[in-house]
């Protein structure tokens, strides 16, 4: 693997522990997130805290890295459109003053799709 591939990926694997324990250092800044027709909030952020951090844990071994690379694409599509896109929406409706860092954000959103999809191809066996 090249060196940048390297520490892309070791970068990828910080990112998602640090946000996967920020669920449970600071789970109010998940609980403003979440949409009101979500059932069980506090579920469902931990749950989500868990699985950022097992999928980060699963990016290490080459034989889990490509499912895991998948497993955190879909994560991000689902949360643009569950969480990401409506937040922007509900912002722009009470003409919250953080609608304009909800727009920012939502095309950063591609980005960390595809830094995950780097590693959805299986690396080639020597």
């Amino acid at each position: 693997m090249k060196i940048v591939k390297i520490i892309a990926l070791w970068l990828l694997v910080a990112f998602y522990l640090f946000m996967g324990s920020m669920h449970f250092m600071q789970p109010e800044q998940y609980f403003a997130m979440m949409p009101s027709w979500l059932p069980a909030h506090t579920l469902l952020i931990t749950l989500s805290g868990i699985i950022e951090i097992s999928l980060a844990l699963l990016l290490i071994p080459i034989k889990t890295r490509a499912i895991a690379a998948k497993l955190i694409v879909a994560m991000l599509v689902v949360f643009f459109f569950v969480i990401h896109i409506p937040e922007s929406i509900g912002y722009y409706q009470t003409e919250d003053k953080k609608f304009i860092a909800s727009i920012i954000r939502l095309p950063i959103q591609f980005l960390f799709i595809a830094w995950a999809w780097m590693f959805v191809k299986k690396p080639k066996s020597n």
